[in-house]
């Protein structure tokens, strides 16, 4: 059975007039991958951000994140930034800005192996053509010394995976690791990461707006609505039969999902309206965006509900609506 390597309870990140998310709680088992799903503005990369100890100086975390028995929130910066990096790795979403320009991504890479593994400079960058091997980046030997410039974008986001898994480390955050690449190279990049996983023993974080990826690579999912946890469940079942009215949301906005995951043709519906924050809001914040909206959803912010093993929800009217969902998703 996986044991739990990272517990994030009832987080909460705070800004001088917004409260982008809100006590946020999950589990990430030992190699295992856990993606957080939902739109831009959800709280995602700022969750990423926060379990990094990387967020601005103007917002304030609170609650827990616990990784391999220890409190990230309560350590000292000198201690984070031995974990930083070496037990924790992360993906940035844009590899373009996150690597160094004028640097060469052989020197970016043995920098990480020289600060975490003390290896010499001749020993680091033997293990960083390797890196590039690993990543499956072509001819490492001569690109060892090229620009990200010089770089695709799909190679330049194998730099940032071969940077982010250096030290080996235990965890592995990817914050929409896809992003502006073509459909071939996601699906090339996705299978590199989960390969990865597997061979290093690795927990992956996913990061994603796409739900065809949390299909095939998640073990779990937890989705994200204005910075609050709405819905937590297996891929399979969570595809079968969401609960919450923004899941059904995320599914009819997608391209339909059937028969062991594979696409098929169908009309796509647009959630009405846009996200907004959580902040001040004294009921559920998907209220004014839900076609099943009750009166009462105005009066405070829903509990998350057990209906089942291995599931939560945050709306007490999951039950009247889930056999309709399912029929809306499959006919």
């Amino acid at each position: 059975m996986a044991l739990p390597l990272l517990r994030v309870d009832n987080l909460s990140i705070r800004f001088p007039t917004t409260e982008p998310v809100s006590n946020l709680s999950f589990l990430v088992n030992e190699k295992e991958t856990l993606a957080i799903v939902g739109e831009s503005g959800s709280g995602k990369s700022l969750t990423a951000l926060a379990l990094m100890r990387l967020l601005p100086r103007s917002a304030k975390p609170s609650g827990q994140i616990v990784f391999a028995g220890q409190d990230l929130l309560k350590l000292e910066e000198r201690r984070m930034r031995q974990l930083r990096g070496k037990d924790i790795g992360m993906i940035f979403q844009e590899p373009m800005t996150s690597l160094n320009p004028v640097l060469t991504i052989g020197r970016q890479i043995t920098e990480v192996l020289q600060l975490h593994e003390r290896l010499p400079a001749k020993a680091a960058r033997s293990r960083a053509i390797e890196l590039l091997d690993l990543v499956r980046i072509p001819d490492p030997q001569r690109r060892i010394d090229d620009y990200p410039h010089q770089l695709s974008g799909g190679m330049r986001q194998r730099v940032m995976i071969a940077i982010a898994v250096a030290c080996r480390p235990r965890l592995l955050i990817a914050d929409e690791p896809t992003t502006a690449l073509d459909v071939t190279i996601q699906a090339q990049v996705l299978d590199l990461l989960d390969k990865l996983r597997r061979d290093l023993s690795m927990a992956v974080l996913l990061i994603t707006h796409d739900l065809g990826v949390v299909a095939q690579w998640a073990d779990n999912v937890v989705v994200m609505y204005a910075g609050r946890k709405v819905e937590e469940a297996l891929p399979e079942p969570l595809f079968a039969h969401p609960l919450h009215p923004y899941t059904r949301g995320l599914l009819a906005a997608s391209p339909r999902l059937k028969n062991n995951y594979h696409y098929k043709d169908g009309p796509l519906t647009e959630i009405p309206g846009s996200i907004v924050s959580a902040a001040g809001e004294k009921g559920c914040s998907f209220r004014p965006r839900c076609t099943v909206a009750h009166d009462s959803c105005a009066n405070a912010v829903p509990d998350l509900f057990v209906p089942a093993a291995n599931r939560l929800v945050a709306c007490p009217y999951h039950a009247s609506f889930a056999e309709e969902a399912n029929v809306a998703l499959v006919n």
